[in-house]
Formats: structure tokens, sequence, C-alpha cells
């Protein structure tokens, strides 16, 4: 366990467990925006061929599964991790009934990059950043998870009146489209201070692109110009500088 938690993040999202993987509930958004996320990370962290195959991927904050069984179905070896135990529960149970090798813990990143430093070709923390009392604090320990030469992808919500708008007033109050109480204006994260804690933990960011959801049509879709809302990150984590050799 570690102290960069809030309790109640972790009692709301204990509630919504079990409708994890209703594609007409609370969580479609979700579903609709795993295919464009998974693509990005593709993109940006599949090398010159573009795939997981063989990488070593850990889905941080991963509820119950969504793009953690997504990127196993794309070839990764994929471990998701969550404080929420119901959630889980719930991925194990439903990535078991689909017989995908997909593996389950209840643990933190801070937790687990103390356990397993350096361990993974890629971290993924979706959505997540959010939700947690010190980001920062996250980030480090995504840090120090990703080998040298690694990569990380974040996806995160802007904070500006657009954000606040749409996110909290719209999505949450107005439409249902995501329940009450999901999100705190206070916590959502700029690009630029993202960028900034992501250089402190020694990572390159490298790429942002913006992540556009359509609640009418139910699709959503990536924008290299449009970061208002929610966005992507990739960083790199560089390659460790050559031992010199000693001279004769």
């Amino acid at each position: 366990m570690t102290s960069n938690v809030d309790p109640e993040e972790i009692a709301h999202f204990e509630t919504l467990a079990a409708r994890w993987w209703d594609l007409d509930g609370e969580m479609a958004a979700l579903h609709a925006v795993n295919p464009p996320r998974l693509h990005y990370i593709q993109q940006h962290a599949g090398g010159a061929t573009r795939t997981l195959k063989g990488k070593r991927v850990v889905d941080i904050g991963c509820g119950g599964g969504i793009l953690t069984e997504a990127l196993a179905e794309a070839g990764a070896t994929a471990l998701g991790i969550d404080l929420a135990a119901a959630s889980i529960k719930i991925a194990a149970q439903h990535a078991g009934n689909r017989e995908l090798a997909v593996d389950y813990r209840v643990v933190s990143a801070e937790a687990l990059a103390e356990e397993q430093p350096g361990a993974f070709d890629l971290v993924c923390c979706l959505e997540m950043l959010e939700h947690v009392p010190d980001p920062a604090e996250t980030v480090a320990a995504i840090a120090t998870l990703v080998r040298p030469g690694g990569d990380v992808v974040f996806s995160t919500i802007n904070r500006n009146p657009k954000s606040y708008a749409l996110m909290i007033v719209g999505a949450e109050y107005l439409t249902g489209i995501v329940p009450r109480g999901t999100h705190d204006y206070a916590k959502f994260i700029r690009p630029s201070e993202l960028a900034r804690w992501a250089r402190a933990a020694g990572l390159v960011p490298k790429n942002v692109t913006g992540l556009r959801y359509n609640p009418l049509l139910k699709s959503a879709s990536l924008s290299e110009r449009d970061l208002d809302v929610n966005y992507l990150m990739h960083c790199q984590k560089p390659e460790l500088a050559p031992t010199p050799t000693p001279a004769p």
C-alpha cells in the first residue's frame, strides 16, 4: 500500500466494479475511447513495427481491465494493478472467462516500483493520475518501473474552463455519461504540469495528443490539435550511458 491514495476515490470505484464491462452502462465511454488509446500506444511505444508483441507491460490503475485485456490481445505480457480490490476481482474474472493470459494484482505503483524496478518495457497509466493526492509521486514510481530505453504512456484530463464544462457539468450532471463524483476539477492536470513531473522523474516527453469523445455517436478519435479536455502523453526513459572503458 501507499500513502498516495484517496480512500474516497477507492470507495467510489469499488461501488462501480460490477459495471466495468457493461457496454451500455457508466463505463461505455471508456470502452469507446479504448481503441484509439490502444492505437496511440502501438503507434508511439510499439517501435518501428508498431507492435506490442513480446513486450512486458503494466497497466497502472487498470480498473476492470478494459485496456489491460486489449494490451494482452495485442501480444503483450500484461499485468494490471489497482487498489480497488473489487475491480481487480472483476478484471480477473472477465479475463478468465475469455481465457486471456492476464495477471492482476492489488498493489500500488509505488509498492510495485520498489519490488520490480526497471522490469517493464512499457508502463501505461491512463485516466488515473487525476485520482491520486500526489500525481508527481506516481509519475516518479512509473519512471522507476520502466526499463532504460522503455516507454511510458499517460492519459489524463486538462484543467481549464472547457474541461470543467464538458467533464463535470456535462458528463456527470447533464448527461450522466460518467457517474457523479468521478472527477474533481482541482485534480485535473495541465500538459505542462505532467511534462514537468515526467522530466523531474527522468523521463523525456516525446508527444502529446488529444483524445476526443462524441457522446452522441459514442465514438472517439485522436486529435493532434485539440488538447483541451482529454489528452495522451508518450514519454521515454533514456538508455543507460555506456560504462567508460578504462584506459590501458
